[in-house]
């Protein structure tokens, strides 16, 4: 009777164990069926999303050949400095090393090539540095890029916030000299976004991964000092 019993208990563990066995294949296979469903609607979410991008934009007037940044001077020393609008620690390079870099424009020993990027739409609930980026492509068209930029960072929103309005914006280029017209309908209607996405992508590709990041005839300068630059364009031009 004993031995019976033994045998129906290990028949029973055996079988509470192919139910476990069945239990967790059929977890697993409802788990990676739906990982793969979830891949195919990101796939299918990018695919739309990449179908109704438009690869076409508008370059301001100034902008460089490729598009990517609005060109101040002519020196023969080429300054690219990529700054994003949200960015604290560009405003701080503007108050630091902006005066020397505009020193050396006027000195005609360089140009600098401005990118004003939009890496920091996440750190706002508007896009607002996609938003400041194209209102910049619309001061250039009325000749007002490094006077509409200064004023930016002057009245630089804190992170996290909304950022400064379309219409403080248009404020903004107005005191700067714009015809508030033609800017604030530039600005209204976005027409640069275009151009801020696709000078922003050139600066990933680049290998430009945070701001302000400035480049020497296209080496990283590390010191952003009024020195360091300084000493960087004068190197260049030897």
């Amino acid at each position: 009777m004993s031995s019976r019993k033994g045998q129906r208990d290990a028949a029973r563990v055996v079988r509470e164990q192919l139910a476990r066995e069945k239990r967790r294949k059929r977890t697993l296979w409802t788990s990676v069926g739906a990982v793969a469903v979830l891949v195919i609607a990101g796939l299918i979410g990018w695919s739309v999303w990449a179908g109704q991008r438009s690869d076409e934009f508008t370059t301001p007037k100034g902008a460089s050949d490729a598009g990517t940044g609005i060109v101040i001077g002519s020196g023969a020393v080429t300054i690219d400095l990529y700054e994003d609008y949200l960015c604290p620690a560009c405003k701080q390079f503007q108050q630091l090393s902006g005066g020397t870099i505009n020193q050396l424009v006027s000195e005609g020993k360089a140009r600098v090539v401005f990118h004003p990027v939009a890496y920091l739409d996440r750190l706002s609930t508007t896009g607002y540095s996609t938003r400041a980026s194209a209102a910049s492509g619309c001061a250039a068209d009325g000749g007002k890029f490094k006077e509409f930029t200064d004023a930016l960072f002057e009245r630089q929103p804190p992170e996290g916030s909304a950022g400064l309005s379309n219409q403080e914006l248009i404020d903004i280029g107005a005191g700067v000299g714009l015809n508030r017209d033609d800017f604030g309908s530039c600005v209204s209607d976005g027409r640069y976004k275009p151009w801020t996405e696709h000078l922003t992508e050139d600066a990933s590709r680049a290998g430009v991964t945070g701001t302000p990041t400035v480049k020497v005839n296209g080496k990283d300068v590390e010191d952003r000092s009024p020195d360091g630059i300084r000493a960087a364009v004068e190197a260049a031009g030897r």
